[in-house]
């Protein structure tokens, strides 16, 4: 069986679950050859964020020949799958109910896809621990997962967290004989995984390749940067006016939020962070795209960005510069725009949390 299929008039998909992915996506795209441009597909799943109006902002940029919205269902969506989440007490039977989760879900996940993903060349799926996984793998479909977030298995090796306990037994049940599903490089049908710094993950997978997101934007020309700014930015003379007003001020402070913890433990986590560093600046405030915080009522005094235009993209207007971005968990180091870069980490956060929430690596 051939692992990839060529059909030049669908070469390429890619699914998409948040906002980073879509702009991932484009430096993807933007790397090819002017002539190969223009031809992939890219689908927009609407289980974790609002994409809001991007669809028609990507088409408008004609970089992709298609854009899918993806009405795709979480677990608890059917109440089929509830029995089979249920333990049993011993590890055989929690195993056997695994396997009947796993096809069960890929099942009943399949009205909902939004295409016909064997008539595709190459799939890119970011974050394939999500439903399309499940109905890739179930499906008998190759495809080439991408990491969720920069350097995101640094921080949260998610195949290993979820599968603590036998877990080479588990990787080797998803990998060579597709009766359960691990994510992250252990599906059978998962050619590779992508990641950015192979060397800052503490258990490497045989599937991972390296491909830096540094390196995709250092080949980006002023052609490909207007691109992606029509793609994300909503308002590009707004956002142009409030980093020239930015500009004006000597020393500024940007504060990227998280989605942690409940809504109020949140706040009170920012109120502090402001506290802390509200001394050496003026503060801004750049949102999380799946953060639901009301930032623009509870902190209104606060000059404040757009949630959802991905923060790597300030560094794309010339002249904007901070002299310090904080933030808790967020991998920062794709930032260019800032004089010192503080990630506050576990430490800051065991103060507001259970540690073994936000300790996941720890704990495999």
């Amino acid at each position: 069986m051939k692992k990839t299929r060529k059909n030049p008039e669908k070469p390429r998909i890619y699914v998409c679950h948040t906002y980073y992915h879509v702009y991932v996506t484009f430096l993807k795209e933007l790397s090819l050859p002017r002539e190969e441009q223009g031809k992939a597909e890219l689908v927009l799943s609407m289980m974790s964020i609002d994409f809001e109006d991007l669809k028609s902002r990507v088409e408008g940029t004609g970089l992709f020949q298609k854009v899918h919205m993806f009405d795709e269902k979480r677990e608890d969506f059917f109440p089929e799958l509830k029995k089979w989440r249920q333990g049993t007490g011993s590890f055989l039977g929690n195993l056997y109910y695994r396997i009947k989760f796993t096809k069960l879900y890929a099942q009943l996940e399949a009205p909902f896809v939004p295409v016909d993903f064997k008539e595709y060349g190459d799939i890119y799926v970011y974050c394939d621990s999500d439903p399309i996984g499940y109905y890739l793998n179930q499906n008998k479909i190759y495809y080439h997962a991408l990491e969720d977030g920069l350097n995101c298995l640094k921080n949260f090796d998610a195949a290993r967290y979820d599968n603590r306990g036998h877990f080479r037994l588990k990787a080797f049940l998803s990998r060579y004989l597709n009766l359960i599903f691990v994510q992250n490089g252990y599906g059978k049908y998962c050619l590779d995984m992508e990641v950015n710094d192979i060397s800052a993950i503490r258990y490497p997978c045989p599937r991972y390749i390296e491909l830096s997101r540094q390196t995709l934007i250092d080949r980006l020309d002023d052609r490909d940067r207007d691109l992606i700014l029509q793609a994300f930015i909503r308002d590009k003379a707004g956002l142009e006016r409030q980093l020239a007003e930015s500009g004006q001020v000597t020393d500024k402070i940007l504060i990227l939020t998280d989605p942690l913890c409940t809504l109020d433990v949140r706040e009170r986590i920012f109120r502090d962070i402001i506290k802390m560093y509200e001394p050496e600046g003026k503060i801004f405030l750049k949102p999380h795209p799946r953060d639901e915080l009301e930032y623009r009522r509870l902190f209104s005094e606060y000059p404040q960005f757009d949630a959802s235009v991905p923060m790597e993209l300030l560094g794309f207007f010339p002249g904007v510069r901070f002299k310090k971005v904080v933030g808790v968990l967020t991998e920062m180091k794709a930032i260019s725009f800032a004089d010192e870069i503080v990630r506050l980490g576990a430490d800051f956060m065991d103060a507001y949390e259970d540690p073994m929430i936000h300790r996941q690596n720890e704990q495999i």
